[in-house]
């Protein structure tokens, strides 16, 4: 129990209702938790209540020290207190299916065991927020520039994922190859005025 508590804080009450088994699903996914939501844990519970497997019961957002999303989590409660592998196998296609990226993990409480998943890719543009003229940045538009990018890398997921920082503003896209994305904005990149001075990071 304890993997559970630390994460979730459980408390006694709680601990002493706990029956079944909880597997943790660590998305690397820099997804505000509105959206985690929507895209990971309605979805899922849907799936997990029709099949009989189980229920989402919690999830969470990791942030770095600097504010930046590092990654979130899906809580599962299983009804069934044996470990089943058919289900565990399909619950992370689930999760896949859903746009889990590489880097993914799956826990499993009651053995502590850790298994790795994820399709998908990521990219992050880092711009330049410090060092730009007063003009780009009074004319700047966070969303119009990501719905560019997504429609270069022909992106269907319509998600905003960002986070501003104090000297830098992160933008956040998913898809099949992190190099064919890089490669599909390199044209925008270097002649959008928001773009200058950015940096690209592959983030999955």
């Amino acid at each position: 129990m304890n993997f559970i508590k630390k994460l979730f804080g459980l408390n006694k009450k709680e601990e002493e209702e706990y029956s079944g088994n909880f597997i943790v699903a660590t998305l690397n996914d820099k997804v505000m938790p509105i959206d985690r939501g929507e895209i990971y844990e309605d979805p899922l519970d849907e799936f997990l209540q029709a099949n009989g497997m189980g229920e989402v019961t919690g999830g969470g957002t990791m942030q770095l020290e600097s504010g930046e999303l590092e990654y979130c989590d899906v809580e599962i409660q299983l009804n069934s207190d044996e470990i089943n592998e058919n289900h565990v196998k399909s619950i992370i296609e689930k999760l896949e299916e859903l746009g889990a990226p590489k880097g993914s993990k799956l826990t499993i409480e009651k053995t502590e065991q850790k298994i790795e998943f994820g399709k998908k890719e990521g990219l992050g543009i880092y711009l330049d927020g410090i060092n730009l003229s007063d003009e780009v940045y009074k004319n700047s538009d966070s969303d119009a520039l990501a719905a560019e990018i997504r429609g270069l890398t022909k992106i269907g997921d319509q998600v905003l994922r960002y986070w501003n920082g104090n000297t830098e503003t992160g933008l956040y896209f998913y898809g099949d190859s992190f190099e064919d994305m890089k490669n599909s904005i390199k044209d925008f990149v270097n002649s959008h005025p928001e773009c200058e001075n950015c940096r690209i990071e592959r983030v999955a």
